[in-house]
């Protein structure tokens, strides 16, 4: 990748081999490499500016405009139990999901993955739900889903066969969002697999990304239903791009796993794309693997702090029902996920990564991101990706705020007055502080 930066004010412009976007920093000053002392700024943040230009277009002058305008939240059911679902699996987790909390703490949607269908298409040429694991049909499992005041989410893939090889929705999509809309579905995942790219002579693979998607777009608006659309071709196209057009969220990777490397690799290399999300359009690094038992509960916390930073959809991937309280204390902390669900709708972005050790030097790998928040907060992350703990220093003119300010711990819930020109928190190992920093008058 050529990769060219510009300062000029306060903002970088970053001219890529692929795409060209806007990010909001500051100054080269306020990217130390080892601290130092810096002025403190009153500006308004480059990103708050963005999203009051985008304010008044983020809400789409058509059916179903409004949809989505936080990410997401929910559960699917690929994570933990791939081709194994079931109806019951599905009510049973709707269910959890009621009586744990999550649903009071935002959760809303339960999405069943692929594997629901049958093999093959009934005599009028719909879709069917598998007979052995979904016998009592789809309409009775949303009708379920909705009576605890939940939303129903439902699979299908742009292609020929879904990955899994059950029948695609190519050729029918008209006919599969009426199905959908008339089984009471709220949110449809559309997957990028067995797409036959020789029937579209002439148009390059994005091109037909495109053209399908929007393709299925349109048919889900025709049902009059309103169905978040959420566009998985794995980042393979730049969605970020074109799907605000046709989606609510678009995946910018391949999928995740439950692995430290796996979600870190995913995670901190949203930066570049930030620019690209806004209130009813989001990008999505993937589902949250959290509590499936790869990654320690430290780990987890940088996932879950990371993953909201990004303003991405939370959608949980483990087993509600059988749910240690650990795993439920980081998928339900209230001030993690109202750093998410935020209404100005900023993604977050990083300010500040240390220096790359010479030569014959130990690795240091520590990042600071920050997200605007509505009222004038700041969410700050400070991540290390290395195995040993340690100390990093946040200057309040990294973040346009001065001295005294409040800075809220939201992992361990404590205020606390800041009256010096900044702070320093020791991070453990792959760990996380997750902060937010506003005026001192909040700690009041």
């Amino acid at each position: 990748m050529i990769r060219i930066t510009y300062r000029r004010a306060s903002c970088r412009f970053i001219l890529t081999a692929g795409f060209v976007c806007l990010l909001a920093a500051k100054s080269p000053a306020s990217t130390p490499r080892g601290g130092g002392a810096g002025k403190a700024r009153t500006a308004q943040h480059p990103s708050r500016r963005r999203a009051a230009a985008a304010s008044s277009t983020s809400v789409q002058a058509k059916p179903f405009g409004r949809l989505a305008l936080t990410p997401p939240m929910g559960w699917n059911s690929w994570n933990h139990f791939a081709g194994h679902v079931t109806a019951r699996v599905l009510r049973q987790t709707a269910d959890a999901m009621v009586a744990s909390g999550m649903k009071a703490a935002g959760y809303r949607y339960v999405v069943v993955d692929d594997t629901w269908l049958a093999h093959h298409r009934d005599a009028r040429g719909r879709l069917q739900p598998n007979p052995r694991r979904f016998a009592g049909g789809i309409q009775a499992l949303a009708a379920y889903i909705h009576k605890r005041g939940l939303k129903f989410g439902i699979y299908e893939d742009a292609g020929l066969q879904t990955c899994a090889k059950y029948p695609g929705s190519l050729g029918h999509y008209r006919q599969d969002a009426r199905t959908f809309a008339g089984w009471g579905v709220d949110y449809l995942k559309f997957d990028w697999c067995n797409v036959p790219f020789k029937r579209f002579p002439g148009l390059t693979p994005a091109q037909v990304a495109h053209r399908l998607y929007r393709r299925m777009h349109q048919a889900l608006l025709a049902t009059g239903r309103p169905i978040v659309f959420s566009l998985c071709e794995w980042g393979l196209y730049t969605p970020w791009r074109w799907a605000g057009e046709d989606g609510n969220l678009w995946r910018t990777t391949g999928d995740i796993n439950d692995t430290w490397a796996r979600m870190s690799a995913i995670g901190f290399h949203q930066n570049a794309i930030a620019g690209y999300a806004r209130a009813g359009h989001w990008n999505d690094p993937d589902m949250l693997e959290v509590g499936n038992g790869g990654m320690t509960p430290t780990e987890y916390r940088t996932h879950m702090s990371l993953w909201a930073m990004l303003a991405a959809p939370l959608m949980a991937g483990n087993d509600l029902r059988h749910m240690p309280a650990a795993t439920l204390q980081i998928l339900t902390n209230r001030d993690v996920i109202a750093v998410d669900q935020d209404r100005l709708g900023i993604e977050g972005h990083r300010i500040w990564r240390s220096a790359r050790p010479r030569k014959g030097q130990p690795a240091s790998d520590q990042e600071i991101w920050v997200k605007p928040l509505a009222g004038g907060s700041e969410a700050v992350g400070l991540f290390n990706r290395d195995t040993a703990p340690v100390t990093i220093r946040l200057h309040l003119w990294q973040i346009g705020m001065r001295a005294p300010a409040c800075v809220r711990d939201l992992w361990m819930h404590r205020n606390q007055v800041i009256r010096s020109a900044s702070l320093a928190r020791q991070v453990a190992g792959h760990g996380v502080v997750m902060l937010r920093v506003g005026p001192h008058a909040e700690c009041n």
